[in-house]
């Protein structure tokens, strides 16, 4: 059976089967290996894609339940060849060391800010929580969070 959704804006169709975890049906089926297999158990967060606009853990969401609907990894947090802002200012603070993580910590961030245009560290913290870094740089994921909101409240 073949599932139809969206990847990035664009129309894609996987034939794994509906049980397979969307991780992947993109990594290995669609080519699209930034999205990172971490722990398998939506324990880590190195795997965090958008559906429609929300936050999940792709190693433990089943292809079947995309079906329809509209997948955002980060290959497509920036637009028309421009980073994204979080993108911007994660390169200003440092923040990634190993990298391992960084593409589920930039879309967690992003998901935020879709939502929070001036989060607190609170809020920050609270929407982070779910991502764990082992190299430990979440001051310089905060502070480059709050950078990437001033930037687009001020875009």
């Amino acid at each position: 059976m073949s599932v139809e959704f969206k990847v990035n804006g664009k129309a894609a169709k996987a034939s794994a089967e509906t049980d397979t975890p969307l991780l992947w049906v993109l990594r290995d089926e669609l080519g699209m290996t930034g999205t990172k297999f971490g722990c398998g158990a939506a324990l880590c967060g190195a795997c965090t894609v958008h559906v429609n606009g929300q936050p999940v853990r792709s190693c433990q969401t089943p292809l079947a339940s995309v079906a329809g609907k509209s997948v955002a990894t980060i290959e497509g947090l920036g637009t028309n060849g421009k980073l994204h802002p979080l993108q911007m200012t994660w390169i200003q603070h440092q923040v990634p060391q190993c990298g391992y993580c960084q593409s589920g910590q930039l879309m967690s961030a992003a998901a935020l800010l879709e939502t929070n245009k001036n989060p607190t560290d609170a809020d920050i913290d609270a929407a982070m929580s779910g991502n764990i870094c082992r190299c430990g740089t979440y001051q310089r994921m905060r502070a480059a969070i709050h950078d990437a909101a001033a930037l687009m409240r001020n875009a």
